[in-house]
């Protein structure tokens, strides 16, 4: 699936965006007690909303307030929302309306040394509106595609991370590899060893 490289940071934006809810649940051997890792809200203050924006590279964010903490998180919940839809039809309908409240102005840009793509947000529009344009027209580009079900929870029980799968044959069960999917393994192996030796 070739995905252009705006779309890729967008969907890498969104996935980030989606994991900082405290109930997206860490790894057991993952990071604890920091922002995103589901002991905790990872966009508890206007701190870690700056934070977010700079760590994403978004471009004139200007002066953030509570109003527009508030706003961040309710689009964090519809994008929540997404990964949770059942079907294609659902999901369509979840973007169709973040997108929509975001009054998109689609304009070709070439800021800060990236080559010509499209931004979907005005030039002035909230941080709030900003994600919900970009990030809502990447998950589109996914949807579009047939697909949605690239669009995934973590399957480790004690998990549940968002992320999208990227895989040739659409088989990623687990947020990481190295982390979840290890842990996984390892305990699958230990269990059958505890059976062998019984």
């Amino acid at each position: 699936m070739l995905i252009p490289h705006d779309t890729r940071i967008a969907l890498d934006t969104v996935v980030d965006l989606v994991n900082t809810a405290p109930e997206s649940e860490p790894p057991e051997d993952g990071p604890t007690g920091g922002p995103g890792d589901g002991t905790e809200d990872g966009l508890a203050d206007l701190a870690a909303l700056y934070a977010f924006a700079e760590h994403h590279h978004i471009s004139a964010v200007g002066t953030l307030g509570e109003k527009d903490l508030g706003a961040v998180r309710a689009v964090r919940s519809r994008f929540a929302e997404v990964f949770a839809a059942p079907d294609a039809r659902t999901a369509a309908d979840l973007v169709n309306r973040l997108v929509a409240a975001a009054g998109t102005t689609p304009q070709l840009t070439d800021h800060d040394g990236y080559d010509w793509h499209v931004h979907y947000f005005a030039p002035d529009a909230s941080l709030s509106d900003h994600l919900a344009a970009d990030c809502g027209m990447a998950l589109a580009f996914i949807i579009v595609a047939g697909e949605q079900e690239r669009l995934r929870r973590c399957e480790a029980p004690d998990c549940g991370r968002a992320f999208v799968d990227l895989s040739r044959n659409r088989s990623r069960r687990y947020c990481s590899s190295r982390t979840c999917g290890n842990r996984l393994h390892v305990a699958a192996y230990r269990a059958r060893r505890r059976e062998a030796g019984a």
